[in-house]
C-alpha cells in the first residue's frame, strides 16, 4: 500500500534566504525617491508638498497593509500573504516606470500596501519556521531591510543616468521585487502547514499598548522625514545633487549597526528605558545641529547625520523587543505589535507632507521643528513607559 506523500522539508538556511530576499525590498522602493526627488518636482512641475504627499501615501498604505495583515494570513496563511505582499510591492515599482504624476501616486499606494503586508507576515513566518535562529534571523532580517534602502540611494542617480529617466531609476526596483517572489514562493510550497492564527483583537485602551505606539510612532515621524527631505536639505545648502544622495546612503548605513548592536546591548539586563533616552539624546541633539549649523567647518553635516541615523536606526529595534518583553504571550504580543505597527505608519505618514508644505511656505528650518517635536513626544513616551512595572498586564 502506497505512502501518502508529503512535503520534504526545507532547511532552514533556504528559509533564512528567502527571508532575506523579502527584506531586500521593503525599504528600498522608499530609499530610491528622495535622491531623484527635486528632479521629478522639475520634471513634473509639483510642489513640495505633493512630492511629499507621495512618501507620505506609501507610508500610509503600509499601516492599512500592517492593520490588514492579520486578516490576510488567516485567510491565505502567513506565506501565501508575504507573497502577496511583494508582488504588491512589484506592480506598484513597476508603476513608477510610467513618468506622470498619477502612476507615481498609483504606485507607492500599492507598494505600501505591501510592505505593510510583507512586514508583519514576516514575523510570524521567522517565529513558525525558524524558531531556533529567531534572533539571527531578524537582525539579518533587518540589514537585509537596510541594505537594500543603501543600495536604492547610492544607485539612484547613476541608474538615472544609465536608463535615461528618474522614472527608470524607480521602476528599475520592480527586478529585485520579482526575484524575491520567484525564490519565495517555491520555497512556501514545500513548508509544512502551520494553523492559521487566532483571530486578532487590537489592544486599543491598553495603557501600554498605547505608549508603545506613542514611541513607535514618534520614531518613524523621524525616520520618514529624514529619509524623504535630508537630500533636498543638503541641495538646498548648496550640495550637489550626487554629494546630498551621499549623504543619505551614510544616514542609511548607520543605521545598521545601531540596529544590530542597540538592541543587544539592551537585551542584556533587559535595561530598555535607558538605551530607549539615549536614542532620545541622539536626536535631539542631530536635529538641534543641523538646525544650528547644518555643515560644520572641517566635519562637515556628519556628526548631526550619524546623530540622526543612529536614533532611527536603534528605535525600530527597541520598539519592537519592548513589546516583546513586556507582554505575556506571543498572541498579545502579535496583537501589539500590529496595533504599534500600523498605528506608527499611519502617523508618520503625515510628516512628509506636513514637511513638504513647511518648506513651501517658510523653507527647511521650519520643516525641521516636525522632527523636533517629534523628538520631545518621544521623550515624554520614554519617561512614562521606562519603569519596567509598565508592562501589557499593568494596565
Amino acid at each position: 500500500m502506497s505512502q501518502p506523500a508529503t512535503r520534504q522539508p526545507v532547511r532552514p538556511v533556504v528559509v533564512l534566504l528567502a527571508v532575506l530576499a523579502l527584506g531586500l525590498n521593503l525599504r528600498a522602493a522608499l530609499s530610491v525617491y528622495p535622491p531623484l526627488l527635486e528632479t521629478i518636482r522639475a520634471d513634473l512641475g509639483v510642489s513640495a508638498g505633493f512630492a511629499g504627499l507621495v512618501q507620505a501615501a506609501t507610508v500610509l498604505m503600509m499601516g492599512a497593509g500592517s492593520f490588514a495583515a492579520p486578516a490576510l494570513a488567516r485567510r491565505t496563511g502567513r506565506e501565501q500573504a508575504a507573497a502577496l505582499g511583494v508582488a504588491a510591492i512589484a506592480l506598484g515599482t513597476l508603476t513608477h516606470g510610467l513618468p506622470a504624476a498619477v502612476p507615481l501616486v498609483a504606485g507607492s499606494l500599492a507598494i505600501g500596501l505591501g510592505i505593510g503586508v510583507v512586514g508583519v507576515a514576516i514575523t510570524g513566518v521567522v517565529r513558525d519556521h525558524l524558531p531556533d535562529r529567531a534572533g539571527a534571523a531578524t537582525g539579518l532580517y533587518t540589514v537585509s531591510m537596510m541594505g537594500g534602502a543603501t543600495v536604492a540611494s547610492l544607485t539612484a542617480l547613476p541608474l538615472q543616468d544609465l536608463l535615461g529617466g528618474w522614472w527608470w531609476a524607480l521602476a528599475a526596483w520592480t527586478v529585485p521585487a520579482v526575484l524575491a517572489l520567484v525564490v519565495w514562493w517555491p520555497v512556501t510550497r514545500r513548508l509544512h502547514d502551520v494553523p492559521a492564527p487566532p483571530p486578532v483583537h487590537l489592544p486599543w485602551r491598553n495603557r501600554f499598548a498605547r505608549l508603545a505606539v506613542l514611541f513607535q510612532a514618534m520614531s518613524s515621524v523621524q525616520f520618514y522625514g529624514w529619509l524623504t527631505w535630508l537630500a533636498p536639505l543638503y541641495e538646498a545648502q548648496g550640495f550637489s545633487t550626487a554629494r546630498a544622495a551621499v549623504v543619505l546612503s551614510v544616514w542609511n548605513v548607520v543605521q545598521i549597526p545601531a540596529a544590530l548592536l542597540v538592541p543587544v546591548l539592551a537585551e542584556r539586563r533587559r535595561a530598555w528605558a535607558p538605551w530607549a533616552a539615549f536614542c532620545v539624546v541622539c536626536a535631539g541633539v542631530g536635529v538641534a545641529g543641523i538646525l544650528a549649523a547644518p555643515v560644520l567647518p572641517v566635519v562637515g553635516p556628519w556628526p548631526w547625520v550619524v546623530l540622526a541615523s543612529v536614533a532611527v536606526g536603534a528605535g525600530f529595534p527597541l520598539g519592537l523587543a519592548v513589546v516583546a518583553w513586556r507582554t505575556p504571550d506571543g498572541a498579545t504580543s502579535a496583537s501589539v505589535s500590529a496595533l504599534t505597527l500600523g498605528s506608527a505608519y499611519v502617523l508618520a505618514a503625515l510628516a512628509p507632507p506636513v514637511m513638504g508644505v513647511l518648506i513651501d511656505l517658510a523653507g527647511f528650518r521650519a520643516a525641521l521643528v516636525v522632527i523636533l517635536a517629534a523628538v520631545a513626544v518621544q521623550g515624554v513616551a520614554v519617561v512614562l513607559l521606562g519603569p519596567r512595572r509598565v508592562t501589557y498586564e499593568a494596565s
